[in-house]
């Protein structure tokens, strides 16, 4: 009579059990405040919507050729994925660290990969339900069409994902909650506006077109724009390039913080 006999799970297995754990840990908690984590945006998109769209969108007219509500629609649904990316993860991953029951990951088996990709896969699927959330939203003020839907998904999904890095990032190096807050106040919300969300660079003088060249999200929010409208300030191939650039420096950044404990040990 044959006996079973038991194996251990590969270490791809456990990788890949650990990283699900992680993921579903974060997707759970995203759901479980939803009143938090998705319903804010979605009312504060909606008064852009109806402010900058329906009333001062009505006085300006077109944009760039567009039609003023069609052009905000692109920016809005980028912004709202930036911020709830970045959010998501800085805000988690500190509570971690400030509950203690981060040390628990450092110390166990778990690759400094599967750590950092849980987190940061979590805080994509916050970005993107938010989005989601926000371009049914637009569908109520105007007409949304996808003419280049890869481009459209893989523009959402290496944003999301960069700035997940980058809250991560802010995780790390923050000592008290007032310290996850500074970065989306101080630099994350002055980028996003001045990003092109709200107009066309080619109507900035020469000295602010090239200051807005070198905001990051300004190619974000063109490439997505480029996936919604087939309109683009800047060429697409420059945009993926820099934002696939990013995502391996964070990504890099990340992994290296993680390996020396900065800010996790002490």
């Amino acid at each position: 009579m044959n006996q079973a006999i038991a194996t251990e799970p590969s270490a791809a297995q456990r990788n890949l059990t650990a990283f699900g754990t992680i993921v579903r840990r974060e997707v759970n908690r995203i759901l479980r405040i939803w009143g938090q984590t998705l319903v804010p945006p979605a009312i504060t998109m909606t008064l852009y919507f109806l402010i900058f769209g329906g009333l001062i969108g009505s006085r300006v007219g077109t944009m760039d050729g567009i039609k003023y509500m069609d052009f905000i629609v692109p920016g809005l649904v980028m912004m709202s994925v930036i911020q709830n990316s970045y959010g998501n993860i800085s805000s988690s991953f500190f509570g971690a660290k400030f509950g203690r029951h981060v040390e628990e990951l450092l110390v166990s088996p778990m690759p400094n990969w599967v750590i950092l990709g849980g987190y940061v896969a979590g805080a994509v699927v916050r970005g993107l339900m938010v989005g989601a959330i926000v371009l049914l939203i637009a569908m109520l003020f105007t007409h949304v069409r996808v003419p280049h839907p890869l481009i459209t998904f893989t523009t959402v999904l290496l944003g999301a994902t960069i700035f997940s890095l980058a809250g991560f990032v802010n995780a790390v190096y923050a000592k008290k909650f007032d310290d996850v807050a500074i970065v989306p106040t101080f630099i994350l919300t002055p980028l996003t506006y001045l990003g092109g969300v709200f107009y066309s660079v080619k109507l900035l003088p020469p000295w602010a077109e090239a200051m807005t060249h070198a905001n990051p999200i300004f190619y974000m929010v063109n490439a997505f724009r480029y996936g919604l409208l087939d309109r683009s300030d800047v060429p697409l191939w420059v945009a993926y390039g820099l934002m696939l650039g990013f995502v391996a420096a964070l990504a890099a950044l990340g992994l290296w913080l993680l390996k020396r404990g900065v800010g996790l040990r002490s």
